[in-house]
């Protein structure tokens, strides 16, 4: 198969480590040279200016079915011309009492070029999007397309 990496860095910029003292940004570092300045939420001392792994997360899960999305829509001879997706997380207890995103609710606005599937195949097509998707296959997270 294949491997997928990334670098992530933090240095300590405070004079002190306290819980609620020290620094939360940090960088992901990838591959192809892309860096992302990432921080925890602010609800957990971080910075709102920056990406934080939940909203990383939601994003990566909503990236994934909309890749896999459209190339089930392309295999099936349909033309999408616009995709967007106002993913939501939602972080709250699981079946163990620990916080996780426990689901994640895609809401994708999809523009089509020619014939669009009907409600059927659509919904199809997010069947399998979803079934085929690698990260949904990798988390126990569950994903509900809106």
């Amino acid at each position: 198969m294949t491997e997928h990496r990334a670098t992530v860095h933090w240095k300590r910029q405070t004079a002190g480590f306290g819980l609620k003292e020290y620094n939360r940004n940090h960088t992901w570092k990838f591959v192809g040279g892309h860096v992302v300045q990432a921080s925890a939420a602010p609800k957990f001392q971080g910075d709102p200016a920056l990406v934080d792994p939940e909203e990383a997360f939601v994003a990566s899960l909503s990236s994934c079915h909309m890749l896999t999305f459209l190339a089930l829509a392309s295999r099936d001879g349909f033309v999408v011309d616009d995709y967007e997706d106002d993913a939501v997380g939602f972080m709250e207890r699981n079946e163990q009492k620990r916080v996780a995103i426990t689901r994640v609710r895609l809401s994708p606005k999809i523009t089509w070029s020619g014939e669009a599937p009907s409600p059927e195949k659509l919904e199809e097509l997010h069947e399998n999007a979803h079934k085929h998707c690698f990260i949904a296959n990798s988390v126990t997270t569950r994903v509900e397309v809106a």
